[in-house]
């Protein structure tokens, strides 16, 4: 009898890659910051050290995702196409809280064959309110005044609890957030975590949004 000598494996289908970033959100009084890192990476090489992962999808929200950058362009170019739609069938751009709910629907849709990707909506709602929806694949989502994503999110969002919601401190009052405190606040925060995460680095963007428009800044971080 022939014995085979080759051993036998289980052959699994993964089609997805991991390509790392982090991303922070942070809803003020009347205005929202997001941030973001630029490197796009796989494994222990980096693809590039200049890739936004802000996207401006309303004059009145901004979409900020990290994860398998394929999934990143599918799920972009999908919702751009419906934002578009909506606006020609009823003559508005949509608002942050509807396209907050369209994006979970849009997950949801896929939760069998899910987008491999962690999605911040951030923006002005209705009232003129800042405010900040985060997401898990499959379209779950809550609002929240603050929230990290991404392959660093272990290591910022214990720091925003401190920082904004004042957990583990004594005798505080907190105070309204103004737009340079937590612009600097989010570019600490990233010069921090990439010092721990090496799939976080490079620069980090930082976009404001309000009723007037979208203000963006890069600030450099670790390259190594």
């Amino acid at each position: 009898a022939v014995v085979s000598t080759q051993s036998t494996g289980e052959h699994r289908f993964f089609p997805y890659a991991q390509n790392g970033g982090s991303v922070v959100a942070v809803a003020g009084e009347d205005f929202a910051v997001v941030g973001c890192d630029t490197r796009l990476s796989e494994g222990y090489s980096i693809l590039s050290r200049d890739v936004s992962k802000i996207r401006k999808m309303t004059k009145s929200g901004l979409l900020g995702c990290v994860g398998f950058h394929g999934d990143v362009l599918t799920l972009t170019k999908s919702l751009d196409a419906r934002l578009k739609q909506y606006k020609h069938t009823h003559g508005k751009d949509m608002s942050c809280e509807a396209m907050a709910q369209m994006l979970s629907a849009t997950l949801y849709y896929r939760r069998f064959f899910p987008y491999w990707v962690y999605n911040m909506v951030a923006g002005v709602d209705n009232n003129g309110k800042g405010c900040v929806f985060s997401y898990d694949p499959v379209g779950s989502y809550e609002r929240e005044s603050y929230r990290a994503c991404g392959s660093a999110s272990a290591i910022i969002q214990p720091l925003l609890d401190n920082q904004l919601g004042y957990k583990n401190q004594s005798n505080v009052d907190p105070t309204p957030l103004s737009r340079d405190r937590v612009r600097n606040m989010v570019r600490d925060i990233f010069a921090a975590a990439s010092e721990r995460d090496i799939y976080t680095g490079d620069e980090v963007e930082i976009s404001i949004i309000d009723a007037k428009g979208v203000e963006t800044q890069r600030f450099p971080l670790r390259s190594d």
